[in-house]
C-alpha cells in the first residue's frame, strides 16, 4: 500500500472560481496567473480547466512553453519579463508578450532580429519597490517604446502593494495617472485583493491569482466567504497510530508538548517533507474523523501529531484533512504565521496527486 497522503485536486474548482472572478469584473479581460506551478497545483494538470481565461500569466520559461506545446494558442505573459537578451528567441519563437521594467530591456528589443513585432507590458513602479521604471521615467521609456519598430503594442502594467489591507489602492493608482498623464494605454493593474475590491482597477486586464485556486489574499477565508470562490486542493492523510499517553508526557522532537492528563494522541502521516509547515505551532487546526481538532507538539519531516481528545472514536485509519474543503488553507497557514500562497506551493512532489470533483 503507498503511504496514505493524497492532494485532491478539486478541477471543477478552477472553473466555478473563473466564472466567479469573470461576474466580478465583467468588463476586463482575465490573465489567469498560473505561476510557480500553478501555485503548487500543478500546471500541466489544471490549465485546461483555466483554458476560458484570456491568457494565462507566469514568470517561468519552461512553463509558457509547456503551455504552447499542450496546444494553448492565446496570450501568456511573463510578469517578471526576460533576464538575458538570448531569451528574446524564446519569446519571439513562442510568441509571448513579455512585460518591460527597465532600459536594458527595451533597448534589447530594439536590436533584436524577430519574425514579428512583439506586445509588451510596460511596468511602472507605483509604489512597490519591486520592478518597474520610476514614475519620472515612465513617458520618456513609453515614448523609446513607441519608437521601436519590433513592438507591436503597449500595456500599461503596475503592481499594487496594499490593496488587500486598509490603506487601499489610492496612493498607487494617483502615481500611475500622474506619471501616465497623457499616455492613451490599455492597464492592466488589479491582482486578486484588487479584483474583488478595486473595481476602479479593473482596466483591461486583470490578473487573478490566489482567488483562482479558493484561498485568500489577505490570509484570512472570511475575507472571501461571500464571494463563493472554492478551493481547489484537499490535501489529505490519515492516521497511521495512536499513543496512550499519560500526564506529564511529552510528545515530538523537543518535548514541546505535555499532557495534562490521560490523553490519545494520533501519529498522521504528513511531515514537512509534504510541504506542511515545521512552524506550525501546537494549536493548528486540523480535521480528523469529521470533527476539527489541533496538532500536537513539533512537525515532523514525516509526520504530525494531533489530539484526539474531541474525535474518542477516531482510530487507525481515520481520515484527516490538513487543509481543504473543511478546512481552509488560511486557517492553517494564519495559526503557522504564514499564508496559504506558501502552503499551497510548497507542497513537495513525493506527495501523490489525483483529480477530483
Amino acid at each position: 500500500m503507498p503511504r496514505p497522503i493524497t492532494a485532491t485536486l478539486h478541477l471543477s474548482a478552477f472553473e466555478h472560481n473563473l466564472q466567479v472572478i469573470r461576474r466580478h469584473a465583467p468588463q476586463a479581460n482575465i490573465w489567469a496567473v498560473v505561476k510557480a506551478n500553478a501555485y503548487g497545483h500543478g500546471l500541466q494538470r489544471v490549465w485546461h480547466h483555466l483554458a476560458q481565461a484570456d491568457g494565462f500569466a507566469l514568470l517561468d520559461f519552461a512553463e509558457a512553453i509547456l503551455l504552447r506545446e499542450a496546444g494553448w494558442q492565446g496570450p501568456i505573459l511573463l510578469l517578471e519579463g526576460f533576464f538575458r537578451v538570448e531569451d528574446l528567441a524564446l519569446i519571439d519563437q513562442y510568441r509571448l508578450t513579455t512585460a518591460v521594467h527597465s532600459a536594458w530591456q527595451l533597448q534589447a528589443i530594439a536590436d533584436a532580429n524577430l519574425t514579428a513585432p512583439l506586445d509588451i507590458y510596460l511596468k511602472v513602479n507605483s509604489g512597490m519597490n519591486r520592478l518597474g521604471f520610476p514614475p519620472a521615467e515612465l513617458q520618456a521609456s513609453w515614448q523609446r517604446a513607441c519608437g521601436i519598430g519590433n513592438i507591436r503594442s503597449i500595456t500599461l502594467m503596475s503592481h499594487f502593494a496594499t490593496a488587500d489591507g486598509p490603506e487601499g489602492v489610492a496612493q498607487q493608482i494617483a502615481t500611475i495617472e500622474q506619471a501616465a498623464s497623457g499616455m492613451a494605454l490599455p492597464r492592466c493593474l488589479a491582482n486578486s485583493a484588487a479584483t474583488l475590491w478595486h473595481p476602479e482597477t479593473h482596466g483591461a486586464w486583470i490578473r487573478p491569482g490566489i482567488i483562482l485556486y479558493g484561498a485568500s489574499p489577505t490570509g484570512n477565508w472570511r475575507d472571501i466567504a461571500g464571494f463563493g470562490l472554492q478551493p481547489a486542493m484537499t490535501l489529505s492523510s490519515e492516521i497511521i497510530g495512536v499513543q496512550l499517553v499519560q500526564p506529564g508526557a511529552r510528545v515530538g522532537y523537543g518535548g514541546r508538548y505535555t499532557a495534562s492528563g490521560v490523553q490519545r494522541v494520533g501519529v498522521v502521516a504528513c511531515g514537512y517533507a509534504d510541504g506542511y509547515p515545521r512552524h506550525a505551532p501546537t494549536g493548528t487546526p486540523v480535521w480528523v474523523d469529521g470533527v476539527l481538532t489541533r496538532t500536537l507538539g513539533t512537525v515532523s519531516m514525516d509526520m504530525l501529531a494531533v489530539d484526539l481528545t474531541p474525535c474518542p472514536q477516531a482510530n487507525l485509519g481515520a481520515e484527516v484533512e490538513l487543509w481543504g474543503r473543511r478546512l481552509p488553507v488560511d486557517d492553517v497557514a494564519a495559526a503557522a504565521g504564514t499564508l496559504g500562497y506558501e502552503l499551497l506551493t510548497a507542497l513537495t512532489a513525493r506527495v501523490p496527486v489525483v483529480a477530483g470533483q
